[in-house]
């Protein structure tokens, strides 16, 4: 079974893209089961009630986040209530929302884990040890559903890579976000694991990770704030493909895209 993994949605433009991009995709890949990174989606920081609803409408069945999933504080009492919009499991105990959520294949039937995890290097925040929560749950989603997809969203690549060798065999996929920059190390690990470092972002690639590149330039030179804004610019989709064994949940294949809109034909 095919399951889509995309990278951080971006602004209006990434959902734009991501609204372009979903029918071919799903066509050209067969797509079973389908998961995004969600937390920059609403103005390029944070995700909204409506958002959320705007982005499962389309055909998302699972949406994680990561670090900016508090920006928009109107998401604080809904959070608790929306079982497949992940936080990282691994944020300091007694904050809302999950890390983690069991969904089905829209044919099949076959149960998906998703587990949404936060790097500690460079990342500010308190969050407890992403590997050894990371292996307790595994283990445990892996009673629920032997195909376990696992989003870490963290800075260093030497975190998400180590992570991915440690839970090879047991995920079926560990998919790095958050540096809006796809890496091109998609690849199976020896135990069976679809790897890849960071899947980039959906969202304008005229920009400096997603934001107007004028204001960020003006920031490294004065180093002086500046107000950020979302860039308007060459919206491009980007994801994985990877294809699960759902009787083992062993992945069998990963494929990497990153779409413009010339590729979609819009």
């Amino acid at each position: 079974m095919n399951i889509l993994i995309i990278g951080d949605i971006v602004g209006s433009p990434g959902r734009a893209i991501l609204k372009k991009a979903l029918p071919y995709v799903y066509r050209k890949w067969d797509i079973d089961y389908c998961i995004a990174n969600v937390e920059n989606a609403a103005g390029g920081f944070g995700v909204t009630r409506e958002i959320y609803d705007e982005i499962r409408a389309l055909g998302v069945d699972c949406q994680t986040s990561g670090n900016h999933i508090w920006d928009k504080r109107e998401i604080l009492p809904h959070i608790g209530q929306l079982n497949d919009l992940l936080r990282p499991a691994n944020y300091p105990a007694g904050q809302p929302g999950r890390g983690f959520h069991v969904g089905k294949a829209k044919d099949s039937g076959v149960p998906v884990a998703t587990l949404n995890l936060s790097g500690r290097v460079f990342m500010n925040g308190a969050m407890d040890d992403p590997f050894t929560m990371g292996m307790a749950e595994v283990e445990r989603l892996r009673k629920e559903a032997k195909i376990v997809i696992v989003d870490i969203h963290a800075e260093a690549t030497s975190e998400k890579m180590a992570l991915g060798y440690y839970l090879d065999g047991l995920a079926t996929a560990v998919v790095g976000t958050h540096t809006h920059v796809p890496t091109c190390d998609h690849r199976l690990l020896p135990k069976g694991t679809a790897y890849c470092s960071d899947l980039g972002m959906t969202g304008p690639y005229d920009s400096v990770i997603g934001v107007e590149k004028e204001p960020i330039i003006q920031r490294f030179l004065t180093a002086m704030p500046s107000r950020f804004e979302t860039a308007k610019n060459d919206p491009r989709f980007a994801a994985v493909v990877v294809d699960a064994d759902p009787a083992t949940g062993r992945a069998r294949n990963i494929d990497r895209m990153l779409l413009s809109e010339a590729d979609l034909g819009a």
